[in-house]
């Protein structure tokens, strides 16, 4: 086969708008959407971001990222020219077109162009997940806690460009079935990883079917005050063991994973509707409405009000740093 893909990364259909923006002085960067998630200081919090950066060498996105305690979600990142370095020391390693990164939530991020390379473009998803997609992110090869995998040939880099593209157009959408749609395209992103690395992780593929019932009762009653007990009750088991099973599969704890399930559906209907905090908060079950805007802000980082205010363009973002990180020197 042909080494050469059949289509251009080159051309992806983002990268010049993206460009050309940078190149506008200096108020832009926190204005506009496609460009503020590139620079630090830029809140993730939504259920899914998506973006492209396309680093050049001495242009505005020529610095490294260095986050030593991560983020809260996940990012998934696809190298689509040109070549990235992640790490420094005896465990840095290269990136290039095809390959994938996956940062968990808390894990280290310092990466930048290679200083070998003229450019480093990627794509990226900064996401939530849905419970069920845990075995997926199992990948066997993992650097600093950091996953990798390698996917050089054509047919496997076209698909993944093409689908990193759709969530992309997607995500841009303000409704809940185009955020859907988004979702969706990510699934298959991360289908398509966990098929590939399905042999490192046969083994923990298979969740607990009363673990799935249980999630699904919880993500189906989100209004419910469902307990551990109820829960338990309702899939077959004891609370105890529910709650081992929980922590086992889904890496958190039943109430804390029903939380963060209700936060998300709140943020869905922040972004879309105009009910009242104090209806919304019933409608996500809580009946105290001081009480779910701590546990909202202990997920999201603000109130929901804030958050609302936020999303709604209400309150300027923050601007840029005057003075961002400068690249390493080549």
């Amino acid at each position: 086969m042909d080494d050469q893909p059949t289509f251009d990364p080159t051309q992806d259909p983002k990268v010049q708008r993206v460009i050309r923006k940078l190149r506008i002085p200096p108020d832009a960067p926190g204005e506009d959407k496609q460009v503020a998630p590139l620079f630090p200081g830029f809140e993730f919090d939504v259920r899914l971001v998506s973006g492209i950066t396309p680093i050049e060498r001495d242009e505005p996105l020529d610095f490294w990222i260095d986050r030593p305690d991560g983020m809260r979600g996940w990012i998934i990142n696809l190298t689509i020219e040109g070549c990235g370095r992640v790490f420094d020391g005896p465990e840095s390693f290269t990136v290039e077109p095809g390959d994938l990164l996956l940062f968990p939530p808390g894990a280290r991020h310092f990466y930048g162009r290679d200083r070998k390379a003229a450019k480093w473009w990627h794509r990226w998803i900064y996401f939530q997940p849905r419970a069920f997609w845990k075995p997926w992110l199992e990948w066997g090869t993992q650097v600093q806690g950091i996953h990798l995998q390698r996917h050089r040939d054509e047919r496997t880099f076209s698909e993944l460009f093409r689908l990193f593209i759709e969530v992309d157009n997607w995500s841009d959408l303000s409704d809940n079935l185009s955020t859907d749609l988004a979702f969706n395209r990510l699934e298959q992103i991360l289908l398509t990883c966990a098929r590939s690395d399905r042999a490192a992780n046969a083994a923990k593929t298979v969740i607990d079917e009363r673990v799935l019932a249980a999630c699904a009762l919880i993500s189906e009653n989100l209004d419910k005050p469902l307990g551990v007990k109820d829960i338990a009750r309702q899939v077959c088991l004891s609370p105890s063991r529910l709650s081992h099973l929980f922590r086992h599969y889904i890496g958190t704890g039943v109430v804390q994973w029903r939380d963060a399930q209700r936060v998300q559906y709140a943020i869905q209907l922040l972004r879309v509707t105009n009910v009242p905090i104090k209806s919304l908060s019933q409608m996500v079950g809580y009946d105290d409405p001081l009480y779910f805007s701590r546990v909202f802000r202990r997920h999201t980082g603000m109130s929901p009000r804030t958050f609302r205010d936020h999303s709604l363009g209400r309150i300027e973002p923050a601007s840029p740093p005057e003075t961002l990180p400068s690249a390493l020197q080549d």
